[in-house]
């Protein structure tokens, strides 16, 4: 439970794919001068991100890394077919948005609009791909995990675009200097929206500093001990040499 916690708030804040790597510029820049369409896009992309990462998880372990296909049976043992996973994982996005587009095209006509053709290019979004892709370095463990994994991260990359949506709205109205309208306070706000997300850093790692700092606390106390006690044998050697001159010279 614990690593699904810490795999939740660490893709949200920490590792986001805008803040962190810098992945779906395009369509975070270019959807988000309205709060509607952005919120629209980001459960989208939310929804993608929590269908094809799973998918993915179960294609790489199932089919694409080496030894995946050995319960085929025992001949199949030495097959690898990574060198597919560009292509598959690139399948399973485009059907998954596909999807998306068809449902939102029924239901919210107004909402297809207004996203346009960053609806479908979703697809191509490299922040969904780097979900798959993340998720299959990082060697993630199991199918829970990777959903779990596939939803914060889309969380994540919902709360930047709706974050940026909000601010690009306000200073609509405030006096923003000439040369930095439009993309240019846009990316400077970014910039520091990404400093700000990357302090969340030190919730997840203050545990991990502590082990250390207690070992080598640790290591000085055992040192200070052993010279403490050579210091004390010393001094009993010399208090015997000592005794043992006085006795001879009496």
């Amino acid at each position: 439970m614990l690593e699904h916690i810490e795999l939740f708030f660490k893709s949200i804040f920490i590792d986001n794919m805008v803040f962190a790597v810098f992945l779906g510029m395009c369509s975070y820049l270019a959807v988000s001068k309205k709060v509607a369409t952005a919120v629209g896009l980001g459960a989208a992309v939310i929804f993608v991100l929590a269908v094809t990462v799973p998918l993915n998880w179960l294609l790489d372990q199932y089919l694409l890394r080496d030894g995946a296909l050995v319960w085929l049976g025992p001949e199949y043992a030495d097959y690898n077919l990574s060198f597919l996973s560009f292509i598959l994982f690139i399948a399973t996005i485009a059907t998954m948005v596909q999807l998306v587009e068809i449902v939102v095209e029924k239901f919210s006509p107004s909402l297809y609009n207004s996203l346009g053709i960053f609806l479908p290019l979703i697809a191509v979004n490299c922040a969904i791909l780097g979900g798959s892709l993340f998720m299959q370095s990082r060697d993630i463990q199991t199918l829970g995990l990777a959903f779990n994994y596939g939803v914060s991260s889309g969380i994540g990359w919902f709360l930047a675009i709706l974050a940026i949506a909000a601010i690009r709205e306000k200073i609509r109205y405030s006096n923003v200097p000439a040369p930095l309208r439009g993309l240019g306070i846009t990316f400077i706000i970014t910039g520091l929206m990404g400093i700000g997300f990357q302090s969340f850093g030190g919730m997840l790692t203050g545990g991990d500093d502590a082990a250390p700092v207690k070992e080598e606390q640790q290591v000085v106390n055992d040192k200070v001990s052993k010279i403490e006690k050579k210091e004390l044998e010393k001094k009993d050697i010399e208090e015997k040499e000592i005794s043992y001159n006085d006795a001879i010279n009496n």
